[in-house]
């Protein structure tokens, strides 16, 4: 046996094994793509060697490149390893287990064959870290599987399981995840004296007429410039696909090239890189080195099958686990899980799952109606109405009937979690979990540490949200721990605005310009504008200096509460979720500003994005300087899944630095002369633009 770094060559039965060792993941690193050529060489120069298979170890085959050389010198490139593969006079075999992406797949594709386990993932996400494929994915990948499907495959970004993987012709075969290595090795004996050797390097196998490929191009293009418009690698992509069919292998490798190159380096890429580190330093929770793995949560109980209550227990089946949704009556229970019925029956209507798994889905949830009911479940989450008596009430009861280990969990996106916590006789296993409307769809948990919860509930409620399909970040308790707390400011900024005589549809439209998929109005119509009625009624009860936001208050007490009740900061048609500018709004605007006196104003679109940006900013300052967050990078991760942050802008505190704190905190003075203390700078914000830090790496103090 040699060795050449993280890659082990072994001839075992005339196949010369070629084995990627390279632990996590097996990421294409230093050497990686060096050891597979040189194991090639050495089998292809021995007469013994009839075959190759290239197999990884551990949990994966290669989970692609290590991002962290992207904007770096590649000695060698995947497009060159690849080539090698190709290029080989003896037939080599990929054997594909748990990952196989982007640089990994790209050199799967360039295998002769490709077996799989049934757990396998396959995919190209170069566009997710805003890039394309460059090691000949984009021009094999269409060869292989057609422009049709690659299409979709390549600019979605998205994971392919096995069998979906097999139909599209990415895989020639799928066997039992352990029977892998032996099932490849016998595959590739057989495969030994066959020529010549398959290819997906000539022409497109599943071809389509030119007429079928026009339109499927140019929908392509009409599409992507709707939904990702503010994104080039997703039309560039399409760009590579186009050329598959239209240009020789080499030429559409050398396009690749060119247009990675363009790519790499871009403001987007950077952007998206720092997204994707800032996701996976999210998953480490300080404190928690030496804990045994915490236990996964295998059963569930939701308290209240309302809109979120809802969502969250499909959340649980989707991921297959167990899960009970109490309701106090039969009748309401009936209306919430009919409401879960008609979300999975439109997701059939459109396509996104199958009948099948609708079925085996309700399967996995149950109503019950007594608390005694859910007592033996793994974990619980109250999603009753936000009000602290309710909540309070709630988990009293749940101390009672939950079994001892058992994870007490509010979804409250506000409510201190100690105010919860001491209802119980164990406030140590009590924490928030705030999903984020709709919580089978948004992706973000919020894990919400109590004064006394311990860190060991904190790691297993993680665990819980990653196995939901989730991204956890983790926040200390406080009114709107991380999230909301840091976005009030800007929702706050955005009501005073109107006050001052902007429109919601302006709002909405420079908003939606900057990279948002909606604007804050429509969606505070579509998660309803009674939702955070309660909690300024609760801020102003607690606070007498607290600034009451008179037109969403007015607007609710109207009966305005959304797209619910068919008229919010917008109104709709029956059965129409489009949202149409009221005259009814701007009057209530102009009855407040007269009530106050008001003064009337317009404002530039630079000034209403950065006065609602800047005060969330300053905002998730103080969220650090008081250790309710443990990075700024954390905060980012919540407005990226919670909020639906533009990603190619990386994250609130990122585009920050992009601005330049200097010019945000002079900004933030001013506004505090103008409009008093809410625009205090904060002692942060006022020490990083001294020290010319990057408000990214802001951490709480020591």
């Amino acid at each position: 046996m040699s060795e050449v770094q993280s890659v082990k060559y072994a001839v075992e039965d005339g196949v010369g094994v070629i084995t990627i060792d390279n632990p996590p993941v097996n990421a294409l690193g230093p050497g990686v793509r060096e050891g597979i050529m040189q194991a090639l060489a050495n089998g292809n120069a021995d007469p013994a060697v009839r075959s190759f298979v290239l197999i990884g170890t551990g949990r994966n085959f290669m989970a692609g490149a290590d991002i962290r050389q992207f904007g770096g010198a590649r000695p060698v490139s995947t497009r060159t390893s690849a080539a090698a593969i190709a290029a080989s006079a003896k037939p080599v075999v990929a054997a594909l287990h748990g990952y196989a992406l982007g640089g990994g797949l790209e050199h799967a594709l360039a295998c002769h064959y490709r077996v799989a386990a049934r757990n396998v993932r396959v995919g190209l996400p170069e566009v997710s870290l805003g890039i394309v494929p460059a090691g000949g994915g984009t021009q094999r990948l269409t060869r292989l599987i057609g422009p049709k499907a690659a299409l979709e495959v390549i600019v979605s970004g998205r994971h392919v399981e096995a069998s979906e993987a097999l139909r599209l012709g990415i895989l020639d075969e799928i066997v039992e995840d352990a029977d892998l290595r032996a099932a490849a090795v016998q595959y590739a004996l057989r495969a030994a004296e066959v020529r010549p050797l398959p290819s997906a390097q000539g022409d497109v196998l599943k071809p389509l007429p030119a007429d079928e490929l026009a339109a499927l191009f140019e929908a392509a293009r009409k599409s992507l410039s709707r939904k990702s418009r503010h994104l080039k690698a997703p039309l560039h992509a399409l760009a590579l696909v186009e050329a598959a069919t239209s240009m020789s292998f080499d030429d559409g490798v050398a396009l690749e090239q060119k247009l990675f190159e363009e790519l790499e380096n871009t403001d987007e890429a950077k952007a998206l890189r720092y997204a994707f580190f800032a996701e996976r330093e999210a998953a480490k929770i300080p404190g928690t080195s030496g804990l045994a793995q915490p236990e996964p949560v295998r059963s569930a109980a939701i308290v209240g099958g309302g809109t979120m209550g809802g969502g969250i227990a499909m959340a649980f089946a989707d991921s297959g686990i167990e899960v009970k949704v109490l309701d106090m009556s039969q009748e309401a229970l009936e209306r919430g899980l009919k409401r879960i019925r008609d979300n999975y029956a439109v997701s059939v209507k459109r396509g996104s799952i199958t009948q099948a798994q609708m079925d085996e889905r309700l399967a996995k949830i149950r109503g019950v109606t007594d608390y005694a009911g859910i007592g033996d479940c793994d974990a619980v989450i109250e999603a009753v109405f936000e009000r602290v008596e309710l909540k309070q009430e709630v988990f009293a009861k749940l101390d009672e009937v939950m079994k001892p280990g058992a994870l007490l969990l509010t979804n409250s996106s506000a409510i201190d979690i100690d105010v919860m916590a001491k209802a119980t006789r164990r406030p140590e296993d009590v924490a928030g979990a705030h999903f984020f409307a709709p919580a089978n769809v948004m992706k973000l948990c919020e894990v919400v540490r109590g004064s006394a919860t311990r860190i060991q509930t904190i790691a297993r409620t993680m665990k819980m949200a990653r196995d939901l399909g989730k991204v956890g970040a983790v926040a200390g308790s406080c009114d709107g721990f991380a999230a909301n707390r840091s976005r009030t400011p800007m929702m706050t900024e955005m009501m005073l605005m109107l006050e001052e005589g902007a429109l919601p549809e302006q709002i909405d439209r420079i908003m939606v310009a900057f990279g948002y998929p909606m604007g804050p109005f429509a969606v505070n119509d579509m998660s309803g504008l009674d939702v955070s009625y309660e909690g300024r009624k609760r801020r102003a009860a607690a606070d007498p200096e607290y600034r009451k936001l008179h037109i969403p208050d007015r607007m609710v007490e109207m009966g305005r509460r959304g797209q619910k009740t068919g008229a919010g900061w917008y109104r709709y048609a029956e059965g129409d979720r489009t949202p149409h500018p009221d005259d009814v709004v701007k009057q209530v605007i102009a009855e407040v500003a007269n009530e106050f006196g008001i003064a009337q104003r317009t404002f530039s679109d630079d000034e209403i994005l950065q006065r609602a940006l800047f005060a969330s900013v300053n905002e998730a300052c103080r969220i650090l300087e008081e250790g309710k967050a443990y990075r700024a990078s954390d905060i980012d991760v919540m407005w990226l899944y919670g909020f639906g942050f533009p990603r190619h802008r990386g994250g609130l505190m990122y585009w920050a630095d992009s601005v330049g704190t200097p010019a945000i905190l002079a900004q933030v003075r001013q506004w505090h002369e103008r409009y008093g203390k809410r625009w205090k700078p904060s002692a942060l914000l006022e020490r990083i633009a001294a020290s010319g830090g990057r408000l990214r790496d802001a951490v709480p103090p020591q």
